[in-house]
């Protein structure tokens, strides 16, 4: 029983890990095309996407997750889910520290008894040695949270979404943290890191309180959980009363002195399986009513085991099923002075965002489409109305007509799919020219203009020919504005469009 519940943790744990390390690299911007899938079956995102467009594909994968809870609990939470996998290993840590303080307390000899007690007493040991304890549902904050994530999704509050939506809040962490170094927008690294501290504040005092009382998604996960087939129980028979499951229960799900279970925010992590040291807790399927009264395992049988393995093996299929990533080079002049953000009509918008109105609907800016493009060109908005959702720049690159990163990798449907096809026929916006600015009708925009939408034409009172704008034939990729060689602002600018077209 014990081999077998090593094994059923260490699938969980190695799933749990790939998920991390790939949604992490698809955030720095590395590897879309290989762990790209992984941020199609998020639960928030993939329920935006049904909402926005019910295809079949966007209906299995959310009816997917929601059959996966139905059969093993929460597992979502402690495996795909980012967030949640990232407190586990916050939490793993604290325990870490927390033995090693222990050991180091017992084994101050020296000054005996009184040295250890001095350790015992110091507030950062007390925390990070402090056992978790079995608490009751915070259901007013839990629910609440749930009725106002609703409430903002329908009259188009997506700040607030994008503020506690899990997938979207490890995405500005880990932006936050590279942007550091890349010279990201302030807001975007000051959000990013306050989201740390919040999320590694709770994990270290609390466990999983953010999962179990302000995460919509893990409420809702909770509500289904509570009818899932396999669950954790605990056997009255055989339970000593020691304490151990509900002292490492990191959900603080665990009624020790009553035998039961909050299913609802037990997340399946199986720690408390292999704490017990008499076999009283088991996973397998439930009989009859109750959280305590579920069918143990019988050796052998590998039931919960063999599916849950099976699942993993899906799971890992997927990874190496992607082709090779296709690397994008950038060309341009060499920058002597950096450009500068030239003041716009109206925000850039990327290709298959329709309009602002729908990418304010359905974006929880979660920074994957910036971290994607290939060609610096998205970057998050610090308009509060607007906050942290891509929008368009070409100081650092332009919308190359081959690239649809962003459309691709979108979880949420808040950029739609374009194919290269349909790219140079997406109207993001329009080119401007300062002829006043203009280096003597250098002809560099006209030469690098994908669509031929700049025509170097002769104009009153300049001798040399300059450049004119087709709008019609204009689609607003900013090749022209990211290689005009004026500084610090171009001679020619793009403004974005009301809607996108395609004509």
């Amino acid at each position: 029983m014990k081999t077998k519940t090593n094994i059923l943790r260490g699938v969980r744990i190695g799933l749990a890990c790939i998920f991390l390390a790939g949604i992490t690299l698809l955030f720095m911007g590395i590897g879309a095309d290989w762990w790209g899938w992984m941020a199609d079956i998020q639960f928030l995102p993939s329920t935006l996407r049904v909402i926005g467009s019910a295809t079949l594909l966007n209906i299995g994968i959310l009816a997917g997750l929601v059959g996966l809870t139905l059969i093993f609990g929460r597992i979502y939470c402690s495996v795909i889910c980012p967030l949640g996998v990232f407190q586990d290993v916050i939490i793993w840590l604290r325990r870490q520290y927390g033995l090693i303080a222990d050991r180091i307390s017992v084994g101050k000899k020296s000054s005996g008894d009184k040295g250890r007690q001095h350790l015992r007493e110091n507030p950062i040991l007390k925390k990070a040695v402090k056992h978790f304890e079995f608490s009751p549902e915070h259901k007013i904050a839990r629910y609440g949270f749930l009725i106002l994530t609703v409430a903002a999704m329908i009259i188009g509050m997506q700040v607030f979404v994008a503020l506690i939506a899990p997938y979207s809040s490890y995405g500005r962490i880990v932006r936050g943290v590279v942007g550091i170094t890349d010279g990201s927008p302030l807001p975007l690294v000051a959000t990013g890191l306050a989201m740390l501290l919040v999320i590694t504040a709770c994990s270290l005092l609390a466990g999983r309180v953010w999962c179990n009382t302000i995460c919509p998604v893990g409420t809702v996960l909770g509500l289904l959980s509570r009818f899932s087939l396999l669950k954790v129980s605990i056997d009255e028979d055989k339970c000593t009363g020691c304490g151990r499951c509900v002292r490492g229960c990191k959900a603080s799900c665990i009624d020790g002195i009553n035998h039961t279970i909050d299913y609802s925010r037990c997340v399946n992590c199986f720690d408390c399986i292999g704490r017990c040291s008499g076999s009283a807790i088991t996973y397998g399927i439930r009989r009859g009513r109750g959280n305590a009264k579920v069918r143990e395992e019988k050796p052998g049988e590998g039931v919960s085991r063999r599916q849950f393995l099976s699942t993993g093996a899906v799971i890992a299929a997927g990874t190496l099923a992607a082709g090779p990533a296709r690397a994008a080079g950038q060309g341009g002049f060499a920058g002597i002075i950096d450009k500068q953000i030239p003041e716009r009509s109206a925000r850039i918008l990327p290709p298959g965002a329709l309009n602002a109105s729908h990418l304010q609907d359905k974006c929880t800016s979660c920074q994957l489409c910036i971290a994607a493009c290939p060609n610096d060109v998205l970057r998050p908005s610090t308009d509060l109305a607007h906050f942290l959702q891509p929008e368009a720049g070409y100081e650092k690159g332009y919308c190359r007509p081959e690239c649809v990163k962003c459309s691709e990798v979108c979880p949420t449907g808040a950029i739609l799919p374009v194919t290269v096809e349909q790219k140079t026929l997406v109207k993001i916006g329009t080119a401007r020219v300062d002829l006043d600015k203009c280096l003597n009708g250098c002809g560099n925009c006209a030469r690098h203009c994908p669509t031929g939408a700049i025509r170097m034409v002769k104009v009153e009172g300049y001798s040399h020919p300059m450049p004119v704008v087709v709008e019609d034939v204009c689609i607003g990729c900013g090749a022209c504005e990211y290689l005009c060689p004026v500084r610090p602002l171009s001679a020619i600018k793009v403004d974005g469009v009301s809607n996108q077209t395609t004509d």
